[in-house]
């Protein structure tokens, strides 16, 4: 029963691939062809859902071999990533966990978006999440686990910004794609760290070759992942994202931050249990990054004035107390931490709506006294102890300035170095233009002066310039002199704009971590 594995994620990539090409030749458009992309989610979702339920009962009774290799998909040098599954374990427990919720949110999501201008849509990413997540769960190599954790992380970016047209919602959503790419920066880094000191990125080995491990390494490795699970499972600094999810539809808030994605990062952390319980370090990390959670969830949700709100910072609480099992080595109750919560948060989520009819003639009960005399306290509540400008600061501009830069550095270095063709809108008509134009908006240098550098770089290539301006005007004949000067002037210029951006946070931080990485490895 092993290959069943393979067609469980399958089945719903199936119906996203249909519901897709369907939708953009216009064959399941409008009201009149819902009936036929839902029927096709569901369909799909329901037979990976059986055949889940199959696995499971397959490994109980002890007939599963444990993992299932399909194939070789890659293979360069000395690395080799295998298309293979995992068939046995924990895995199997919560591939046959999520793929019932999402059978039930699927059939939830029917009436709920019915009539509603982005029905196909939300199917079609449903399907593609839904394909996603079983992949990452019963990938027996860290690659496929990371390819699905990324597609599943689009996913959320797209049902979060689900109304397009309402600018809170984009925002919400940019905010949190952009904090996950810290967790994801994490998990590539483990990527390389494993294959570096293992030699391999399947989880069976690596978790067998722990033995092998020094300390110091098995802490870095785990450490870099953990960190991609603090930022899935919105652990502290990384809280403040999930209650800015909230801002899509309910079934997919149900889908992503209720019952399933949300629980991602601590079911790789329960998958790294040989390698995290070699590190002390991490395990202490553990401790204290989800019982520091736990305690800013709670105090915070005290004052939360709406429902999603009031059950993100629950969900973050409830996790950050995972974690803390799992630091405390209390890896099986953490198991079955992790699925009753997926059961009981999926349905409070799914019923949010209908809240103020539940709780009719039912009061709240008050807060403790003790607690409610602390003003300071009340006031750092509401405004969720400033930690949402905090990581705005820390994580999310630093992430957008480095993109823009990227961006930058693509379009006037890159670009021009491969030929590409200029856009309409940046043509003009000489290099003269374009240097001044450069100049004039991207910094206060004069183009009418020689080469004015800054720091010693660009005090460097100034002295440079200058020298070769001198040899131009007394030994090279005249007419070819000013190429000369052209060039040192735009090599001034680009030792300034490096020295600039080399001199910002981000990048200083980025530099200070490479050397770190480069002495570690020595």
């Amino acid at each position: 029963m092993d290959f069943l594995a393979i067609l469980i994620p399958l089945f719903p990539l199936l119906a996203a691939a249909i519901i897709g090409l369907g939708h953009l030749f216009n064959q399941t458009n409008g009201e009149a062809g819902e009936r036929t992309t839902s029927g096709i989610a569901n369909i799909a979702i329901s037979l990976s859902c059986l055949l889940a339920l199959g696995l499971l009962i397959s490994d109980l009774l002890s007939k599963n071999v444990g993992h299932y290799i399909v194939g070789k998909w890659l293979s360069s040098d000395t690395l080799v990533i295998k298309l293979s599954f995992i068939t046995t374990g924990f895995s199997v427990v919560i591939v046959a966990l999520f793929s019932v919720l999402l059978v039930v949110i699927t059939r939830f999501s029917i009436n709920y978006i019915h009539k509603e201008i982005g029905f196909h849509r939300f199917f079609f990413i449903l399907s593609l999440f839904s394909s996603a997540m079983l992949l990452l769960v019963l990938s027996n190599n860290i690659v496929g686990t990371f390819i699905g954790w990324e597609i599943a992380g689009l996913c959320s970016y797209f049902l979060i910004s689900f109304a397009y047209d309402r600018p809170v919602a984009v925002i919400n959503a940019t905010r949190v794609f952009v904090t996950n790419r810290v967790g994801d920066a994490g998990f590539i880094l483990g990527i390389g760290l494993t294959f570096f000191y293992v030699g391999t990125i399947d989880w069976s080995d690596l978790n067998t070759a722990v033995d092998r491990l020094t300390t110091s390494t098995a802490t870095a490795i785990a450490l870099c992942f953990v960190i991609a699970a603090f930022a899935k499972s919105v652990q502290l600094p990384f809280t403040p994202w999930l209650a800015r999810a909230m801002e899509g539809p309910t079934p997919s808030s149900a889908l992503f931050y209720g019952s399933v994605m949300v629980h991602a990062g601590v079911f790789l952390v329960i998958l790294l249990q040989p390698i995290i319980e070699r590190a002390p370090f991490v395990m202490g990390l553990l401790v204290i990054v989800g019982l520091s959670t736990a305690i800013y969830s709670f105090i915070v949700g005290l004052t939360q004035t709406d429902v999603k709100s009031s059950i993100s910072f629950a969900i973050s609480g409830q996790l950050g107390l995972m974690f803390l099992a799992c630091g405390l080595g209390f890896w099986e109750l953490a198991s079955w931490h992790l699925c009753a919560h997926a059961i009981v948060r999926g349905y409070q989520v799914l019923t949010a709506p209908s809240l103020l009819h539940y709780v009719h003639g039912n009061p709240m009960k008050p807060v403790a006294r003790g607690l409610a005399q602390l003003r300071w306290m009340y006031i750092a509540s509401l405004q969720r102890f400033w930690l949402d400008p905090i990581t705005d600061r820390v994580l999310v501009r630093p992430i957008i300035g480095l993109g823009r830069d990227l961006d930058y550095f693509d379009s006037h270095f890159i670009d021009p170095a491969i030929g590409s063709p200029t856009s309409p809108n940046n043509a003009i008509s000489s290099l003269a233009q374009l240097e001044q134009r450069i100049m004039v908006e991207h910094s206060s240098y004069d183009a009418n002066e020689f080469g004015r550098g800054k720091g010693i770089a660009g005090k460097l290539f100034e002295w440079v310039a200058r020298a070769m301006n001198w040899f131009e005007e007394r030994l090279v004949l005249r007419g070819v002199g000013m190429e000369m000067v052209d060039i040192g002037r735009q090599l001034g210029y680009a030792a300034n704009t490096f020295e600039k951006l080399i001199l910002k946070p981000r990048y200083l931080v980025l530099f200070v971590f490479v050397v770190l990485l480069s002495a570690s490895s020595i």
